[in-house]
């Protein structure tokens, strides 16, 4: 992967579009993202609502300024994708195609639940250039997926797998929290052998967030049983690093393990800072420097591209742009450049953050190779936060 950093005036021309999805049956009880719940009996063309937002994420995408660059990469994210009919899907796409260009070795990711869709939809899915699935599994026991509030059985992520393998996707990733209310190390390392045994090119581990305004920060404050205590979190990390890295999946970030060749191109492009579209429902974008997040609500986010889909945001400032490529970079095991960041915003300030960071060098955290700043694994990566508020408070 190549080494881009932005400068404060331009982020670079996008080749990367995140498309927001934001349908799903329920909500889950830690989920706080810009979500419309449509329950289990309607999907795709069947239902009036999903058809409508269709159409204004369309004239969303139509409308927007183009900066000539065929798409790379293109992430289908959610909410629950897969509760799109191929049609629609089909749509977006070719209005995509239309105003930018889909590059033809182009990444188009999709994020899909388990019992959201059937062989025929996943078929066409892929038939429609859809080559890398992400499937929300979380865990692998059905009174953890209960107690998360969500939809489906541990029987229909089984059959999910199933149906993936047999449509010939071989990219593809599943998700799992760690963290979760009633989880124990023994479930724990049950989940993480049991997402081994169905062979993923790709696994994500997020650490459970308690999010105000949902269920979970209704019920629970971190910290408080049933979730787990801190230092079994700690054990649960160290426990997945261990055993992913044994059976073959790079750690390349730190939530993120990959068998060699499939890391998620799309999510580089945020690690990186590189510019990239966002498109819908609280859909996050970064382009020409400014970083613009649409309306959360539907009503809201309709008016807004109704009224032109006006992005009035400021140039990010050039070290607001260091502290977000320092912030994203060192999520990466890779680390960041050095010398690029020199070049990009001076020898003194570099030298002032390689200061800053003694105590952490000190302790094994971080370190410099070939000339890449980086955080170890795993300390480095689990203490992470404690070294990015350092910088942020110092600069």
């Amino acid at each position: 992967m190549s080494d881009q950093l932005i400068t404060s005036m331009t982020s670079g021309i996008p080749s990367a579009a995140y498309i927001h999805i934001p349908f799903c049956r329920r909500r889950c009880f830690y989920c706080d993202f810009p979500i419309y719940v449509v329950g289990n009996t309607i999907r795709g063309e069947t239902s009036r609502t999903i058809s409508q937002y269709v159409q204004v994420l369309c004239q969303e995408i139509s409308t927007t300024s183009v900066q000539s660059k065929p798409l790379k990469t293109i992430f289908f994210g959610g909410g629950t994708p897969s509760l799109l009919s191929t049609q629609q899907l089909r749509r977006i796409l070719e209005v995509l195609d239309g105003k930018f260009g889909i590059d033809k070795f182009a990444e188009i990711s999709m994020e899909i639940d388990p019992g959201t869709f059937d062989k025929e939809h996943l078929q066409g899915y892929k038939h429609i250039g859809v080559n890398r699935i992400s499937l929300g599994v979380q865990a692998f026991q059905e009174n953890l997926l209960q107690y998360s509030g969500r939809y489906h059985s541990v029987s229909d992520i089984f059959a999910a797998v199933d149906l993936i393998h047999q449509s010939g996707i071989t990219n593809f990733s599943i998700d799992l929290i760690s963290g979760l209310p009633y989880q124990t190390l023994s479930l724990w390392q049950q989940s993480l052998q049991q997402a081994i045994k169905i062979a993923p090119t790709h696994i994500s581990i997020y650490d459970l967030t308690i999010e105000p305004g949902t269920v979970f920060g209704r019920y629970y404050k971190p910290g408080d049983r049933p979730l787990p205590t801190d230092e079994t979190t700690v054990q649960m990390y160290r426990m997945a690093q261990e055993i992913l890295t044994n059976a073959g999946y790079e750690h390349y970030e730190i939530s993120n393990y990959a068998k060699p060749g499939y890391q998620c191109c799309h999510n580089r492009v945020y690690w990186e800072n590189r510019s990239y579209y966002g498109f819908g429902m609280g859909a996050a974008s970064y382009v020409g420097g400014k970083r613009f997040t649409r309306p959360r609500k539907t009503k809201e986010y309709y008016a807004w591209v109704n009224n032109g889909s006006i992005i009035n945001s400021e140039f990010t400032a050039p070290h607001e742009v260091l502290l977000e490529t320092l912030m994203l970079g060192l999520r990466l095991a890779e680390g960041v450049n050095l010398q690029i960041l020199t070049e990009q915003f001076g020898k003194n300030k570099i030298d002032q953050i390689l200061q800053l960071l003694q105590p952490y060098f000190d302790k094994g955290w971080v370190q410099i190779r070939d000339k890449r700043l980086q955080l170890n694994d795993p300390d480095g990566f689990l203490f992470s936060n404690v070294v990015l508020a350092e910088l942020f408070e110092k600069l």
